[in-house]
């Protein structure tokens, strides 16, 4: 079988997927799958789906249209706020998206009043991570701007925390979050739906508040692909962590010695690898590069160490571990590194599903010519909303 390849265990996701739901069920919260970084794998996207939840997530349109079109039907959600070059392909795929800026509601609601259909919209505000967000001040006249557009249908409010700079969602952001939503339904005259708390980073308040306040729904991708929590990278009980397994081929094996020798500069990437005492090692070099993985969140075998990586080797010592040409190595993934070998072209991606005792699934990257299709017949305006 080819390497360096994926290895892709649905059973897992879809395990974790329904634990999550069933758990944040018991606070009245439902869970919107994220299928980013699957690079929306539609079988990923049934996984998650099988374990209970109400719709999908992606922050790139091209990935919601190939679940379009794989035939799913349940609601699709832009989870990155739409760029002013793609609004058309936005309100053709997803039913719901999630903004912050007028100019981009104002040519959604142009496009959708075009169309004849209605877009859905989920204001996101900024509590503090800065990274996308309306201001605290400035969410209720928002929030009254789209109700007056025609085309758009305004069904909720939502946050991003622990993104961009870690910040911590906890009981007083939720709280605020909450009270923005009220002040937004008094100043709208309609009940908001929609109260999206965040991410994966907000489940360990989610699961231990006495009180959501209005939140209902979180937007789970880590924690269901990976069965880890983002803010400290911990396992979360009860759910499986080896979903992704990456596989790769080892193309030189033999002893070499610890110290580089000549002229010392800058190595591919910039930096040098780090000093070891005088002597050898049994070092072997991987067919696995920068071109397909973040290096840094890849973990090894028990008993080899990472030495460093360049756009395609992957150096290791293997200590005392019996390892020859030809021999494959699986690696364990982070976010960052689950990312980048997803988008690689050239791991090869394998679905494993026992449920419907079918035959592994490779998946091919789309070529320039494969033109996701979409629904022709358009998109279901608020289906989102339950």
């Amino acid at each position: 079988m080819t390497a360096p390849r994926l290895e892709i265990n649905l059973d897992a996701i879809a395990h974790n997927a329904r634990t999550l739901v069933d758990r944040l069920a018991t606070k009245g919260i439902r869970v919107t799958g994220v299928t980013k970084a699957s690079l929306g794998s539609p079988g990923v996207a049934k996984a998650m789906l099988d374990g209970g939840v109400v719709g999908l997530g992606d922050s790139r349109v091209e990935n919601l249209a190939v679940l379009r079109a794989d035939g799913v039907a349940e609601p699709l959600t832009l989870i990155r706020s739409p760029m002013l070059s793609q609004v058309d392909e936005v309100v053709r795929v997803a039913d719901v998206s999630l903004n912050t800026e007028a100019v981009v509601l104002d040519a959604l609601a142009t496009v959708a009043a075009h169309r004849r259909t209605t877009h859905a919209v989920i204001l996101m505000v900024e509590l503090g991570d800065l990274r996308e967000g309306v201001a605290v001040d400035e969410v209720v006249e928002l929030a009254r701007t789209v109700d007056r557009l025609a085309g758009l249908r305004l069904v909720g409010l939502g946050t991003n925390l622990a993104c961009h700079s870690g910040v911590v969602p906890d009981q007083q952001k939720m709280d605020e979050l909450s009270r923005l939503v009220e002040q937004a339904e008094t100043a709208c005259g309609h009940v908001l739906p929609v109260v999206s708390g965040g991410n994966s980073a907000n489940l360990d308040w989610a699961l231990t508040t006495n009180d959501v306040g209005r939140v209902d729904e979180l937007r789970l991708g880590e924690s269901i692909l990976l069965g880890t929590e983002p803010l400290y990278r911990r396992p979360i009980d009860g759910l499986q962590t080896d979903a992704f397994t990456l596989v790769a081929e080892v193309i030189e094996a033999t002893r070499k010695p610890t110290q580089p020798w000549g002229e010392i500069a800058q190595a591919a990437f910039g930096h040098q690898p780090p000093a070891h005492s005088r002597g050898s090692i049994r070092q072997v070099v991987v067919a696995l590069g920068r071109q397909d993985v973040d290096p840094d969140g890849i973990t090894a075998p028990s008993g080899i160490r990472k030495l460093g990586m360049s756009s395609d080797h992957l150096v290791l010592d293997v200590g005392d571990s019996a390892v020859s040409v030809g021999d494959e190595l699986s690696f364990q993934l982070d976010y960052s590194a689950l990312v980048r070998a997803m988008t690689s072209p050239f791991a090869t991606k394998i679905e494993r599903d026992s449920r419907y005792q079918r035959p592994d699934v490779t998946v091919e990257p789309l070529s320039e010519s494969d033109e996701p299709l979409v629904n022709p017949t358009g998109l279901r305006g608020g289906a989102a909303v339950r």
